[in-house]
């Protein structure tokens, strides 16, 4: 992906990123009346992914110009494990590309916050860390497989996190390199850092949280899901 070309913010294929729809039922009703609508394999496949998504590491990203970073961060959360991505959008919105993010946004939490300061309240209150990519970062990603809750925060392609993330934040980590480049494309050092820090944090959601997630899984999985549950409830 890294030989395309940027996708600019007026191009037809950049699109704001929705937020996921809430259920027409609770999540158990969800799944008894959806899950005999998909083939057994397409089920084993959802609670597969299911069972190995995380909750204790979450991606931050603040004021992304470019859609196709977005993008390509999205894909690798979904890659990786990780189910929820914060955004702290720009003046323009938080814009993907289709033909890149490929739907990816409807398999994971998108959560918007107004600022970077609210942000890290927020995830501080759930009882996570906030750690920045930065150069001058004391930690790596390796040591971030560790940490028992962790958000990493990813910042604008030019300017990095902003002065009020850094502030409001626990501390930061880098991305070693020991080539001659001195920084690495925002999608690509996310894709580097999910790819270690995941690896201990996979599959720790609680059975409830599993639960509604195939619930929406479904929901994006059958055709007319929501009309088809409205129906069964009614009828029940």
């Amino acid at each position: 992906m890294l030989n395309q070309a940027p996708v600019r913010r007026d191009d037809p294929d950049a699109y704001e990123v929705p937020g996921a729809a809430p259920l027409p039922a609770p999540a158990r009703v969800v799944v008894e009346v959806l899950a005999p609508l998909v083939t057994e394999a397409r089920l084993g496949r959802m609670e597969a992914v299911v069972n190995q998504r995380s909750g204790s590491l979450v991606v931050v990203l603040e004021e992304l110009t470019d859609p196709h970073n977005g993008s390509a961060i999205m894909r690798s959360a979904d890659a990786f494990g990780v189910q929820e991505v914060h955004v702290i959008p720009s003046q323009h919105g938080f814009l993907a590309a289709h033909r890149i993010a490929k739907g990816t946004h409807r398999w994971l939490d998108i959560v918007r916050h107004p600022s970077p300061e609210e942000c890290v309240e927020v995830l501080h209150r759930r009882g996570f860390e906030v750690l920045v990519a930065a150069m001058d970062g004391e930690l790596t990603p390796r040591d971030l497989e560790e940490r028992e809750k962790v958000a990493v925060v990813f910042g604008n392609e030019h300017a990095g996190a902003s002065r009020a993330m850094r502030g409001a934040a626990d501390g930061a980590f880098q991305v070693p390199m020991v080539g001659f480049v001195e920084s690495l494309n925002v999608s690509v050092a996310a894709a580097v850092t999910l790819s270690h820090a995941s690896l201990g944090h996979r599959g720790d959601l609680t059975p409830e949280r599993r639960e509604a997630l195939l619930a929406r899984y479904l929901m994006t999985s059958v055709r007319d899901a929501e009309r088809v549950v409205r129906e069964h409830v009614a009828k029940a």
